[in-house]
């Protein structure tokens, strides 16, 4: 039965005492410093030489090795057969530490669990950098239970009018982007943050780590709870504060307490306007200073008018541009998207309450998508961009500008924008089937997609992206198609969203060249990925991969640990040649997937991803394949171009550099709750 757990705190007072002493009285003069142990109370005792002991051992030898020889600084384990005997164990090492640094604080925390929590089958240790966990009860089957936290914040005040209010905005706005960026790290799940403040605190710093067995989704969610929950509480007008938690954590301070520079950058506040009349030190002082006033205004005016006219432009309702003779017009009649309205901040909060986690569909490195309902009953996806977001100012741009402008059926329909505050929120119509990605890779939802359905959306974004590079006014590569950007309806008619990486191409203009490489490893076409060349058959490439995931059902990255091949397209490839590709079809699908049609897919799709851009079929040509039953299919050569993710992890730093502990000027809590037993 679950059971309230108290911490048993070096000060030996209990959580609640604690947590009445820090509210109702003078806090303590310092905080206790590190390490902090929270110790199980209700999991009861065992005995010295006991099996239990002996479990505890075993891990205490396996675990300090196993954390940091891990990419990820992490390691999770159990050791004993007997329920009651079975110790199950979880020790994770901050991300910037590195692998000496990691065993031997682990090695460290065991020594100490055992010496501050003597004989107790339930004990958690926080310190710089790891956090470990050791319990008689299964904790580790539930990645997202963050029960039992330590919670410390700085003595010190912000002075000066209004400066606490400025400092708490820019701390959580670092703290919240952090926390993205945090989500975003597929290894570690591990960011630190910086951003510049005034002359007083010249910057403030972050940190935000989850257990990297957690999903990006999971992770923010553990994140945000502990950040709202205890910022406005604890953390207001105070120059740090930090809350531990063995799945989630977070941190921020005015002074670097992290090793190496920051992660993520943010920008600061603008610098305050001189408005003193420049003295006459002569002329040539005077003219030295007025120019440099021009040199930074005239920019500065430039880049607002043309934010502004671009504003204006994309929210414009329904009304044509009109010339200096009065008479309407509009560059582009025939592919103008219009909004139906200009949505505020305030009347998306209250459509989504407020970015509620219930409302939240999915989330990636951009940031989250949130399902709302607008007062007049319209129900909408809003996607709402992070700060640390990969699409930033011109990826959002981009995105208003090409989406304003595109009207067909097999694209996504944008509603509104808004960007108010440090906001940055698209507002498109809402999919009830949300992206395919999450019906295709899913074992029991992609049952609903039989063969037809498969084909139906296969079709609709073809003839979606034969729009966007033949048939609108502007020729457009997407760069970024893969089954996340793939909407869904009702009926599951496709829609292809996300234009943030897109590109705007001339009439005549057949191919581009970045050195920005942007977009998702494994649907990336070999001349992109490598040598920075896009164009529309950069499309075509992504949509053979997708046509392929769709028909096997499976991930085109889900071989990397495969005897079998490499990749998708090579295991494909060896069954197409042997007369096998049966075996490959999702088995979901069975026998139920006519074979002629499923071979008329599988050539079709190696045809898009041929090495060579002049050997995969234009959007036009590729159409006319699928429709028709009469047309002679080339024969495919073997596609050879792989590419994998490279998740490396690691970080090198010196062990020589101190590790930073608790500031001698904070107070601290425990909060612990119910835990099962």
């Amino acid at each position: 039965m679950a059971m309230a757990m108290r911490g048993h705190l070096t000060l030996c007072l209990s959580s609640a005492a604690l947590l009445l002493a820090f509210l109702h009285a003078p806090p303590p003069a310092a905080a206790q410093p590190l390490p902090w142990q929270l110790c199980n109370d209700t999991a009861g005792n065992f005995t010295e030489n006991s099996a239990y002991q002996a479990n505890i051992r075993r891990l205490a030898a396996a675990l300090p090795s196993n954390a940091s020889s891990s990419p990820s600084l992490f390691a999770a384990a159990a050791a004993g057969a007997a329920p009651d005997d079975t110790v199950y164990a979880l020790a994770l090492c901050r991300g910037d530490t590195n692998a000496t640094s990691c065993a031997r604080c682990v090695a460290a925390a065991f020594q100490n669990a055992q010496q501050l929590c003597a004989l107790n089958k339930g004990a958690t240790m926080y310190d710089d950098p790891c956090i470990l966990r050791y319990d008689g009860w299964d904790f580790l089957a539930n990645a997202t239970d963050n029960r039992g936290v330590n919670v410390a914040w700085s003595f010190d005040n912000v002075t000066g009018k209004g400066a606490a209010a400025a400092f708490d905005a820019a701390a959580g706005r670092l703290v919240n982007a952090t926390a993205d960026a945090a989500a975003a790290d597929t290894v570690r799940r591990f960011a630190t943050g910086e951003v510049a403040f005034d002359g007083a605190y010249p910057n403030i710093y972050s940190l935000a780590q989850c257990s990297p067995d957690m999903t990006a989704v999971d992770c923010r969610t553990c994140l945000g709870s502990i950040i709202r929950r205890f910022t406005a509480t604890y953390f207001a007008g105070k120059h740090g504060g930090r809350v531990f938690g063995v799945r989630c954590n977070f941190r921020f301070e005015t002074y670097p307490f992290f090793f190496g520079r920051a992660r993520l950058i943010l920008p600061g506040p603008p610098p305050p306007v001189n408005t003193t009349a420049p003295r006459a030190n002569g002329r040539g002082s005077t003219r030295h200073k007025t120019g440099r006033v021009l040199t930074i205004a005239v920019p500065l005016a430039a880049a607002v008018l043309a934010l502004t006219a671009a504003c204006f432009c994309f929210w414009s309702r329904r009304t044509p541009a009109q010339n200096m003779s009065g008479k309407t017009y509009s560059t582009y009649p025939e592919d103008t998207e219009s909004f139906d309205s200009l949505l505020d901040l305030s009347t998306l909060r209250a459509a989504t309450d407020n970015f509620a986690e219930s409302n939240k569909l999915g989330e990636g490195g951009f940031g989250a998508v949130y399902k709302g309902i607008l007062p007049d009953g319209l129900e909408i996806a809003v996607k709402r961009l992070s700060l640390s977001s990969g699409q930033g100012v011109e990826e959002l741009k981009t995105e208003l500008e090409l989406v304003a402008r595109l009207q067909h059926k097999n694209l996504a329909r944008l509603v509104g924008v808004c960007l108010e505050e440090y906001e940055k929120l698209l507002v498109y119509e809402y999919m009830p089937n949300r992206s395919l990605d999450t019906i295709i890779f899913d074992s029991q939802k992609s049952k609903d997609l039989d063969w037809g359905k498969r084909v139906k959306i296969v079709n609709g974004v073809a003839r979606g992206l034969q729009y966007l590079h033949e048939d609108s006014q502007l020729k457009i590569v997407h760069r970024d198609l893969k089954p996340s950007n793939v909407l869904l309806d009702l009926d599951y008619n496709p829609k292809i969203s996300d234009f943030g990486l897109a590109k705007l191409f001339d009439r005549d203009q057949s191919q581009g060249v970045t050195s920005r490489i942007a977009g998702t490893y494994g649907y990336m076409a070999p001349e992109y990925a490598m040598r920075g060349q896009y164009s529309v058959k950069s499309d075509v490439f992504s949509l053979g991969v997708l046509i392929l995931e769709m028909v096997t059902g499976r991930k085109n990255n889900s071989f990397a640990d495969s005897e079998q091949s490499v990749d998708l397209l090579s295991l494909v490839w060896e069954h197409w040649t042997t007369g096998a590709i049966e075996e490959l079809i999702d088995p979901f699908l069975g026998r139920r997937a006519p074979r002629d049609q499923v071979l008329k897919l599988v050539n079709i799709a190696l045809l898009c991803v041929q090495d060579s851009p002049a050997d995969r079929p234009a959007m036009s040509s590729l159409n006319v394949m699928l429709s028709s039953n009469t047309v002679s299919l080339q024969v495919p050569s073997r596609p050879t171009f792989c590419i994998q993710e490279v998740e490396d992890g690691s970080s090198v730093y010196s062990a020589a550099y101190p590790i930073p502990r608790a500031s001698p000027n904070e107070a601290s809590l425990t909060e612990t709750e119910v835990e099962p037993r």
